[in-house]
Parts: structure tokens; sequence; C-alpha cells
């Protein structure tokens, strides 16, 4: 069973523009094969886990991983890794190990105590089907230099950052040996008996240091962002396997997980709580943008919610100058993303009833609207999805804001249908640009934003909105099918192997959430929404930072361009206003349902 379920599955480059037909037909036959191995594990695999991609190698190979379909808080978690070394065998001993676990009454036990993860070729250039090459060296943890940026092999980084965002309560390295040894790290002492035997084989040994397994237990201070992880190295044969990893797992669930603690944690978590967190501390720059509009606006809102109203003192300090020309609130060069932090000051005047931020957003309204007959549909377009959101964004609110005036709603209208003209595909998910054909996960929050904030602020009556909603809800349709097993949405959407990405979660967590709470969408959407928002929850730390943030970006005509954005941790002036804005979405959806 073990080579049947091996062949084909983890070898399959991703689509990419360069690639030919042939390529691009091997990608299709591989994304088929490995659900359909999944499938023939029987109905408690199909029924608990999902097949995605850890990752993608420099050659686009997809990393197939199977995930617990979310995770279950109240059992611990085991996760697999094959393939580390190259050595196709340890990538048929895990899939052996699979077969048995989900088919086997013996397992039984086991699969009602454990959740289990699986990564079973880490690295698919060597241990896959029609392997490109040989490792040449083995990876050094944690990963050097940035994450997810193009300048060094990605495979390691995603090896790493799917493993620890698996939550585990155990990892385990699988290695094909002729007899079974274990080795472990420091957070695993404890589940190895001591010398002078180990569980089913020779002594337990200590990793070896810059291994994966020594990394792990040193995670809170490398490049993990996180804690230490309980983890062991097993090297063992096929025949042996499923009796030592069956043995070591009574012991194993009984030593603590202070990374898997740490994110059931966070992701039980209140989203006021989440809010009152991250509004007093973004934005860091308080510039005339999008970004500080979304914090500024948030904590506003905050402050309303909970009448606390220290929340609205940063804000207001902030939002001042620019109000009061101190600063210029218009100021070249001129760009939708500058003109769009006059969304904040409508909101200041809407809230607050001050008049001279009400006036100031009105300003920038005008400014954006088009200068006469036969030109373009708002000012300074990058004909990117962006602009969705940067011009309603302000446009709309001055629409529902201003009486007599329909210039701002009509404009609003027109942009957005455009735009879903032309960026929109049939499936729903919007490309990027023109020019940037492929689905950039920020640029479908935008394009979530933009027609969100028109069916929040325009009037019923407003000239195109059953478009709008139609675009709303078909974009929401083909999210869906894009989710990863943890709730979250990638860099690029619709490529399994992309990260993923904070600020699209943060942004369909929010646009989803509201159009449930609103009725632009059904009750379906529901988990959808609670699932997002708890792998949005793992990835926002207890002092506010935050992980795998992309960087600003542009419009790029590859699919790599995007593919290689670098995935900020730490904090995150963008990352933190996303964050806050879609806390106190969940906050609203949880009062509308009478959930606290």
């Amino acid at each position: 069973m073990a080579a049947l379920v091996v062949m084909g599955l983890f070898g399959s480059p991703a689509a990419a523009s360069s690639a030919d037909a042939a390529a691009t037909a091997r990608q299709q036959s591989g994304a088929r094969a490995m659900p359909q191995a999944l499938w023939a594990l029987g109905p408690g695999g199909r029924r608990n886990v999902q097949v995605d991609a850890a990752g993608l190698t420099r050659s686009g190979r997809r990393m197939w991983a199977i995930e617990p379909n979310g995770d279950d808080a109240k059992r611990p978690k085991l996760v697999l890794i094959g393939g580390l070394d190259g050595d196709p065998a340890s990538t048929a001993i895990v899939m052996r190990v699979l077969q048995w676990w989900f088919t086997d009454r013996a397992a039984a036990t086991l699969r009602a105590e454990w959740q289990i993860a699986a990564l079973p070729c880490a690295r698919p250039d060597s241990c896959g089907d029609a392997p490109v090459s040989a490792p040449e060296a083995p990876f050094s943890f944690p990963p050097a230099g940035g994450f997810f940026d193009g300048k060094l092999e990605p495979t390691p980084h995603y090896v790493w950052r799917w493993t620890t965002m698996q939550a585990p309560t155990i990892v385990i390295d699988v290695r094909a040996g002729t007899a079974t040894s274990w080795f472990s790290n420091a957070a695993a002492t404890g589940i190895l008996p001591g010398p002078p035997q180990a569980q089913g084989g020779s002594a337990a040994q200590s990793s070896t240091p810059g291994s994966f397994v020594s990394a792990l237990a040193d995670a809170g201070t490398g490049a993990a962002w996180s804690m230490p992880v309980p983890a062991l190295r097993l090297d063992v044969s096929a025949a042996d396997a499923n009796k030592a990893i069956g043995g070591v797992l009574p012991r194993a669930a009984r030593v603590a997980s202070p990374l898997r603690a740490a994110l059931v944690a966070r992701a039980a978590r209140a989203p006021l709580d989440v809010a009152r967190l991250l509004a007093p501390k973004y934005p860091a720059q308080p510039i005339m943008s999008y970004i500080p509009a979304l914090s500024w606006s948030g904590a506003l809102r905050l402050a309303r919610l909970t009448g606390d109203a220290r929340f609205r003192e940063k804000p207001i300090v902030e939002m001042t100058p620019f109000v009061s020309g101190a600063k210029p609130a218009i100021a070249e060069p001129y760009l939708l993303t500058s003109l769009a932090g006059h969304l904040a000051l409508s909101d200041w005047g809407e809230l607050e009833g001050n008049a001279e931020a009400a006036a100031a957003a009105r300003k920038g309204a005008d400014f954006m609207l088009p200068q006469g007959a036969g030109s373009e549909i708002v000012r300074f377009p990058r004909a990117w999805t962006d602009d969705m959101f940067m011009a309603v964004s302000v446009l709309a609110r001055v629409a529902a804001r201003t009486k007599g005036d329909d210039r701002y709603a009509a404009t609003a209208g027109r942009l957005l249908t455009t735009y879903a003209e032309q960026l929109q595909r049939p499936d729903g998910i919007f490309i990027h640009a023109k020019a940037g054909p492929h689905a950039w996960g920020r640029g479908n929050g935008f394009a979530a934003f933009g027609l969100m904030e028109a069916l929040t602020y325009l009037p019923a009556n407003a000239a195109g909105r059953a478009r709008v909603l139609q675009s709303y809800q078909a974009l929401m349709k083909g999210l869906i099918a894009q989710q990863a097993p943890d709730g979250m949405w990638r860099q690029v959407v619709d490529e399994p192997g992309s990260y993923r990405e904070f600020t699209v979660t943060a942004m369909v967590v929010t646009a989803m959430a509201r159009g449930v709470r609103l009725g632009w969408l059904d009750a379906s959407y529901r988990p959808v929404v609670d699932r997002a928002w708890r792998g949005l929850l793992a990835r926002i730390a207890e002092d506010g930072s935050l992980m795998d943030v992309c960087t600003g970006t542009g419009s790029g005509p590859t699919k790599d361009y995007y593919l290689n954005r670098a995935g900020i941790t730490g904090a995150d002036d963008r990352g933190g206003a996303m964050g806050l804005t879609a806390a106190l979405e969940m906050d609203e959806l949880a009062r509308a349902g009478g959930q606290r």
C-alpha cells in the first residue's frame, strides 16, 4: 500500500506563467492524486482531515500535507514529518503509518484520543516521484533569513512555519532505518525512557544541534515566533514504525507543549480583548493613509463599544493635525492609498459629530471625483483591486452622510461594477490587475472591502447596487473553496502551497462577518468565519505582534512575484489595522447572534 500511495503524489509542480503544457499536466495529475490517496485511507480520513500543501519548493513543487479540519483544543496533536532527509523510504514509512492510523482497528484508541497532521515528503524535489535532485545537504533550523522572500531556498521555511503553526503536542521526524532508534530534544524530556533502553529499540539519544528536532526545543528564541515544542526523531524500519509511534504516544500526551498551550490560549480570546490589545499599539506611523485610518476608525468604534474614552485619545491626537491644517490631508504625490485616509475623518465626523472632520472627509471625496465628462472613473487610479477599497471607502461614507448629492454613490457604484467586469473570474475570485493576472491574497481582500463598504453605506436604490451585491456574494462563495484547513487564506489565494497570510484572512473575516450580520450571506457562512477567526487569533501574539503579513505589494506579471513577497513577522501597522477591524466585526457579529 505504501508504494501505491507514494507514487505520483508529492512531486507535482505548481502551475506558473512560465510552465509548459507538460508541467501543467503533471501538476494537475499530482493535485488529483494526493486527495485520492487520502480517500483510500477510509471514512475516518475523509471526515476528520483535509489535504493541503504546506508550501512550495523553489522549483514550484507542492509539499502536500494532511491536516485536521480545524483544531480540537481538548485533544493532543501529533505531527509527523517524513522525507526531511530527502529519502523516499521515510516518506513511504509515514504514508504507511497514516494508513494504519486511519484504517486499522488496533489504532482506534489513538484515533479517538489524538489529532494527527503529517507532511510525508518534506523535500519533494528529492523524496517525491520523479525527483529532480538529490538533497545536497541537511537543512539547518530555525531557517535563516526572512520568510518567503524569494532570496533563499524556501522549503525549510515552509516546513518550519507549517509545523509550528499546527500547534503540535509532539513532533516526530521519521527516518528510514534498520533498527529502531529515538533521538529527543530538551522539551521532550520524559517522553522516552532514559538509558539503558528506549521504547522499542536502542537507547534514547540527544538530537544534533541545528537539526529540526533540536531547534524546536529552542523555538522561542529563533525565527519561529513561538515557544518550545517537544520533538523526537525516529529511525525505524517500515515494519516497526506503527508499534514504535503507537508505543510512545501515551507518554507524549502527558508532556507539556508550551507552543500548543500558547496557540490554544490565543485562539480562545474574545474579539474585544484582541481589539483592546491592538488599538493602543497601532499605528506606529500616523500618516495620511488607509492603514492608520483603519486603526483610527477602529479605535473610535472601540471607545464607543466599551465606553472607555482612553481608546479615542490616540486617534484624535493623530488625526487633529490633518483636520486643523497643520498637516496637509491632501498632498503630492496624489495616491488613492493616501486619500483613503479620509475614511477615518468621515467616521470621526459621524461618531462624534465633528463637523470639521466631516468637511475634511468630503473634501477628500471631492478630490477623487473625475474632472469632466469622459475622464477616468476616479482620479489617480492604478487599475488594481486596491482601488476598489481606497476610493469606495471614502466615497461611500460621504455618500451616506451627504444629502442631495448622488455623485459619490454613482462614482462608487460605477467603479466597483467596472472593476468586477474586468478583474473578477467566473469562480468569483479577483485577479489583482490585468497586468498582474494572479489571485493575490490582499488584492482579494481589497475587493472584498470595497464591495462591503458599498453595501454598508450606499442606499438600497443606488445605481449598480444589485450588481455589487452579486459580485460580493460570488467572491465570498469563491473564497470558501480556497480556505486552508486552519481557516486561513493564502498569499496567492488559489495556490495551495503559498503561505497563509494575515491581511487577506483579516479582511475576509471582516467582510464575511458583516455579510452574515447584515443578511447579505446566509448562516452557512458562520462556521467559515469562526474557523478563519481562530486561525487569525493564533497569529496575534500577546504583545500585539503579528505573523506573516505580506509586505507592501504592487502589481506583478508572474505568480512568482506574489509568492516571493516577504511575510513580515512582528509589529506591523497594516496587519494591526486589519486585525483590529476584524476583531471589531467579530464582536459585532457575536452581539447580533446573542453571543459574547
